[in-house]
C-alpha cells in the first residue's frame, strides 16, 4: 500500500504517546504477526477446506440431514488439524423444507417468472393464488398504503439493492424480506413477492429468512429474480392490472438438534480468557454455501490452525466457533451467548467472518474509548496485509452481534463486499466465486488479529452499551 510507511510510523509513535497504557509491554513481537501473514499467504489450507465443505457436504440447511453431515465434517476437520480441544454444543433449530415454487403472469401478457420461497414461509393453497399485483417501491411505502390498495392482492415490493463495498445497500432493502409479510397481511394481502435482495442481473431468485408475527395472519412469501421484477414493472406501465399465479409448497416441520462446533488453542498464561473468532456452518439450500459461509469457516479455522502451530502458545485461548443455524435467525449465536453466560466476562474480544471472501481492507473495533487508540497501535502490523485502521463502531458480525450488549468487546474485519450480493442466498453461491489469493489475505488478517488480541495487555472494557 502507498501509505504503509506513514501508517507504520504512526503506529510506532502511539507507543510513546500512550506510555500510561504500557504499550511497549503490550505490543507482541512484531516478527510473529509478520510470520503469520507470510505463512497464511503461502498456504492453500483455507481453499482446501472450503472446497471440501462444498464438494463433500454442499448445501446444509439448518435441521436437514446435510446439517448433521456438516457438523461431523467440522469435527473431523478440526480434530485432524490438531487443535488442543474440539467439542460441540447442542442447539435446537427450526426445520423447514423449501418444497416447490412456481409463478407466472396470467395477464395482460402471459409469461413465467423465476421465484423462490423465502425461508420460513408457509405454502399457498394447492391450487395456488391468482391475484392482481399491488406494487410498492419499498416496505416504507407499503406501510403508508391504505388497506383498500392491498386487500385481496399479491403485494410486490420492488426495492432495488444498491451495490457498495460495505454492503450497506442490503441493510436498506432487507426489511422488505424480513418484515414485508407482516405489513402486507395486516392490510389484507393474500401473499407477498419481493424483488430479490441482490445486486445481480441474473434470472435467479435470492432466498433468505422472513418473519411472521403472532396475531397476524400468515401469508406465503417469495422472492423473484431482478430481471423478472423489471419485467413486471414494465408490464404495470402498460396495464395497472397485472395478475400473478403463485404456487409454493414449503413445510414447517418442527425442531431438530444441531450443534455449534468449537475448537480451541489453549492459552499459555491466561487460558481462561478467550479471543473468539467465528463463522457459521449452516447455509441455505439453493447453492453449495461457498461464500456464505464456507469461506468464513475456512478463514477462521485456518487462522486458528496457524496460531495452534506457533512454537509458543499465545497468552489467551483462541476459540474458533462454527455456529449452527445462523441463516434461520442467529440461533447458534444466541445459544452460545446463553450457554457461555458464566464466562462472557472472560471473553477479551470476538469477531466473525460472514461476508464472503473479498479482501479485508479495514478493521473496526467496539471497545472503551481510552483503549481504542492504543488498540489501533497494537494492530498496526495488519497494515502490511492491506488492512487500515478504522472506527470504534463495530458490531462483530451476525452471531456475535448480541455480545456487545453483554459487555463483550468486538471487532469487524471489513471485507470488500461489492459483488457479495450478486451470489448471496442463490444457486450461484458456489466455489468458483472464491478467489484463492483473497481468501489467503483474509486468513492472514484473522490470524494476526487473533494473535495480537491474545497477547494484548490493553483493558478493552467497559464498552458503551447501547440502550
Amino acid at each position: 500500500m502507498k501509505n504503509t510507511p506513514r501508517n507504520l510510523i504512526i503506529g510506532l509513535l502511539f507507543g510513546s504517546l500512550f506510555g500510561c497504557q504500557n504499550i511497549s509491554a503490550e505490543k507482541p513481537d512484531v516478527k510473529i504477526p509478520q510470520q503469520l501473514q507470510q505463512k497464511a499467504l503461502g498456504s492453500n489450507l483455507a481453499y482446501e477446506l472450503v472446497e471440501s465443505l462444498t464438494v463433500e457436504v454442499g448445501p446444509r440447511l439448518a435441521g436437514s440431514e446435510k446439517d448433521l453431515i456438516a457438523v461431523q465434517w467440522a469435527e473431523d476437520k478440526l480434530n485432524s488439524l490438531g487443535f488442543d480441544r474440539v467439542y460441540k454444543e447442542a442447539v435446537q433449530v427450526p426445520v423447514w423444507n423449501r418444497g416447490e415454487a412456481k409463478a407466472k403472469i396470467i395477464s395482460p401478457y402471459s409469461q413465467p417468472i423465476v421465484v423462490t420461497a423465502l425461508g420460513g414461509s408457509i405454502a399457498t393453497p394447492k391450487t395456488g393464488i391468482q391475484a392482481s399485483i399491488a406494487r410498492f417501491d419499498s416496505l416504507a411505502a407499503l406501510k403508508l398504503a391504505s388497506k383498500a390498495e392491498v386487500k385481496g392482492k399479491i403485494v410486490f415490493i420492488d426495492h432495488i439493492t444498491e451495490r457498495h463495498i460495505t454492503g450497506k445497500g442490503y441493510g436498506k432493502t432487507v426489511g422488505g424480506r424480513s418484515r414485508g409479510a407482516i405489513t402486507a397481511a395486516e392490510k389484507g394481502a393474500l401473499a407477498i413477492v419481493i424483488r430479490s435482495i441482490g445486486t445481480d442481473h441474473d434470472r435467479m431468485a435470492h432466498t433468505g429468512m422472513m418473519r411472521y408475527k403472532e396475531g397476524v395472519a400468515k401469508i406465503p412469501a417469495a422472492a423473484m429474480s431482478n430481471p423478472d421484477a423489471d419485467l413486471i414493472k414494465l408490464m404495470l406501465k402498460r396495464d395497472p392490472n397485472v395478475v400473478l399465479d403463485l404456487f409454493m409448497s414449503p413445510q414447517r416441520l418442527g425442531y431438530a438438534t444441531s450443534y455449534n462446533v468449537i475448537a480451541e488453542v489453549t492459552g499459555g498464561s491466561k487460558p481462561d480468557e478467550i479471543v473468539l473468532i467465528g463463522a457459521h456452518l449452516d447455509s441455505w439450500d439453493e447453492g453449495t454455501g461457498a461464500i456464505d459461509d464456507g469461506a468464513g469457516v475456512a478463514i477462521v479455522t485456518s487462522a486458528g490452525k496457524l496460531i495452534q502451530d506457533l512454537p509458543i502458545k499465545p497468552a489467551r485461548t483462541v476459540r474458533v466457533v462454527l455456529y449452527a443455524a445462523e441463516e434461520v435467525g442467529l440461533v447458534g449465536g444466541k445459544a452460545y451467548a446463553k450457554a457461555h453466560q458464566h464466562e462472557l466476562a472472560k471473553h477479551y474480544i470476538a469477531a466473525e467472518s460472514d461476508f464472503g471472501a473479498g479482501r479485508i481492507y479495514q478493521i473496526d473495533y467496539k471497545v472503551n474509548e481510552k483503549a481504542f487508540t492504543p488498540l489501533q497501535a497494537l494492530s498496526s502490523p495488519m497494515i502490511q496485509n492491506g488492512v487500515v485502521m478504522g472506527n470504534n463502531t463495530a458490531s462483530g458480525g451476525p452471531d456475535v452481534s448480541m455480545l456487545p450488549k453483554q459487555g463483550v468487546p468486538v471487532a469487524s474485519l471489513r471485507q470488500d463486499g461489492r459483488d457479495y450480493f450478486d451470489y448471496h442466498h442463490t444457486p450461484n453461491d458456489t466455489l468458483d466465486k472464491i478467489d484463492p489469493e483473497s481468501l489467503k489475505q483474509n486468513v492472514a488478517a484473522y490470524a494476526q488479529f487473533a494473535y495480537l488480541m491474545a497477547q494484548s495487555e490493553i483493558n478493552l472494557r467497559p464498552i458503551e452499551v447501547a440502550k
